[in-house]
C-alpha cells in the first residue's frame, strides 16, 4: 500500500478476507509473514497503533470494535483514554471523554438518547459512525477499512465513502476489503483479488475489466 492511496481488495466471501483483516488489526495470530509501516514493524499492539497511527473499521463494528454495555462516549474513548488530555497524571477524565463525545455526535450526525447511552442500543449504521468519529480522529497513516457499509442506507453509504475518501486525500493509505465490486471500483485506485486465502491478481481500478475480475473472484482464471 501506498502513502495516498486506497487498495481494494475483492473476493467472494470466504476466501480469506476476513482472516487477512483479522491478522492485520491483532485479533488473529499469524502463523507467517510480517507486517510494516514506514519501514518499521507492526504487530497490531496498542502502542504501535498509537505511535504508527494505523486505525480500522472492522466488519460487525458493535461485535468488533466496541464493548455493547459501555456508553457511547466510553466507546469513543477506548482509543485514547489513557492519553493526555483524557487523562492526567493517571488520573482518568471521564467528563472530558463526555464533552469529546458530544461534539462528535453532533459532528457525524449520530442519533441516540445521549453520550451515556450504551452502544449496543443504537443503531447499526449509528454504531459505525461512532466507531468512525473515533478512528477517524486526527492524523491517519494507514486505515484499514472491511466492508465498512454493509447494510447501511444510502445516506450513510455516501457519507462513510466521503471519509474514507478524506483519509486518502490528506495522505492516508486506505486498505478496503469489500465484497461489493461497484464499491471497491468506485473508490479504489488499485484492486486485487483473493481467492483461496491468495492474492490472485492486480489492476489499477480506472478501467478495470469486470468480466476479467470476475473470473479471478470466481477461481476460474488462475
Amino acid at each position: 500500500m501506498r502513502a495516498g492511496e486506497i487498495l481494494g481488495v475483492a473476493g467472494v466471501s470466504g476466501n480469506g478476507q476476513r482472516e487477512l483483516v483479522e491478522a492485520l488489526v491483532g485479533q488473529r495470530a499469524r502463523s507467517a509473514g510480517s507486517v510494516r509501516v514506514a519501514g518499521q514493524a507492526y504487530r497490531a499492539r496498542r502502542e504501535e497503533t498509537r505511535r504508527l497511527r494505523v486505525r480500522s473499521l472492522p466488519e460487525e463494528p458493535l461485535r468488533n470494535a466496541c464493548v455493547g454495555e459501555l456508553s457511547v462516549a466510553q466507546n469513543m474513548a477506548l482509543r485514547d483514554f489513557d492519553q493526555p488530555p483524557l487523562s492526567r497524571h493517571g488520573w482518568l477524565r471521564p467528563s472530558l471523554w463526555r464533552e469529546r463525545a458530544r461534539s462528535w455526535i453532533a459532528a457525524y450526525g449520530i442519533k441516540t438518547r445521549s453520550e451515556n447511552a450504551p452502544i449496543k442500543s443504537l443503531s447499526g449504521g449509528n454504531v459505525q459512525r461512532a466507531v468512525l468519529a473515533r478512528e477517524l480522529a486526527g492524523d491517519i497513516q494507514v486505515l484499514i477499512a472491511a466492508n465498512p457499509v454493509f447494510g447501511l442506507d444510502f445516506a450513510a453509504v455516501r457519507e462513510i465513502h466521503q471519509r474514507i475518501v478524506q483519509v486518502r486525500a490528506r495522505g492516508g493509505a486506505v486498505l478496503l476489503v469489500s465484497e461489493d465490486l461497484d464499491e471497491l471500483l468506485e473508490l479504489a485506485d488499485r484492486v486485487v483479488v483473493m481467492s483461496e486465502g491468495r492474492i490472485v491478481f492486480e489492476t489499477a481500478a480506472e478501467g478495470a475489466d469486470r468480466l476479467q475480475l470476475g473470473a479471478h473472484m470466481g477461481g476460474g482464471a488462475h
